[in-house]
């Protein structure tokens, strides 16, 4: 299997059926800046990605399987240039077709001592993975620790008491897309697109996964939807969503 196919066989169908299920994306929340949202935030990631996984691939930390890839800008496969923009549209859309069942209601009160203990966990995240980059066994996780938690940390800094108003939209719209690219990852590593340097791993998987890449899904997911949602909601912090009883498997 190529990179190009995996992503005709895994990406592509689940964002086009949330496009036919939702043709308007976030079409009850943020007025003038929902259409904006989803491009943004993946033109966002491609910009802040690429450079970072140019290291990688440059140090040999993950590779690509010969023959795989149509290929390569600098020494990432186009197919990847081309996931650093998938991911957010479906992680994106998925949120959307969350929110569509939701009305905006007053904010409730909101505690400052969440944020702050938010803040800190991202800060001792972050400052952990730099840590980590001092042994080559650590140095994947450490780079994604570094590269990903002090942005997560800005999130929760300026943003605890919109995210947490939503917790349990937020949990399913990370929770879910995390859980499908865990699978898909697997299945593209167990079929040799891509691998992981055994020397910049731990070693430590998650059902066969490398412990790194399930980590890797969890904090892009959480980067792309604590975006969409602040950018939409930030500037109307005493507005929140009503939770109606959501679940992965709403229709």
């Amino acid at each position: 299997m190529s990179y190009f196919t995996f992503h005709l066989i895994f990406i592509i169908p689940p964002i086009l059926l949330l496009v036919w299920l939702q043709r308007k994306p976030f079409a009850n929340i943020g007025g003038n800046r929902a259409q904006l949202a989803i491009p943004l935030i993946a033109l966002m990631a491609l910009v802040y990605t690429t450079p970072w996984d140019n290291y990688l691939v440059f140090r040999e930390i993950w590779g690509y399987g010969s023959g795989r890839v149509i290929g390569t800008i600098g020494y990432v496969p186009i197919e990847e240039y081309l996931f650093f923009i998938l991911q957010p549209i479906l992680t994106g859309l998925w949120l959307s077709f969350l929110l569509r069942h939701n009305q905006p209601v007053q904010n409730e009160s909101f505690s400052g001592w969440l944020r702050i203990v938010m803040f800190m966990l991202g800060a001792v995240l972050s400052i952990a993975g730099f840590w980590m980059l001092q042994w080559d066994n650590t140095l994947y996780l450490g780079l994604i620790l570094a590269w990903a938690t002090p942005i997560l940390s800005l999130q929760w800094l300026i943003g605890t008491n919109i995210l947490w108003g939503m917790k349990r939209i937020w949990l399913n719209a990370v929770i879910v897309p995390t859980l499908y690219l865990w699978v898909t990852d697997r299945i593209a590593i167990g079929n040799g697109i891509w691998y992981i340097s055994e020397k910049y791993s731990t070693g430590f998987k998650l059902f066969g996964l490398p412990i790194e890449e399930a980590t890797f899904f969890l904090v892009t997911n959480l980067l792309v939807v604590q975006g969409i949602l602040l950018f939409l909601l930030i500037k109307t912090p005493n507005i929140k969503l009503k939770e109606s009883q959501v679940s992965p498997t709403t229709t």
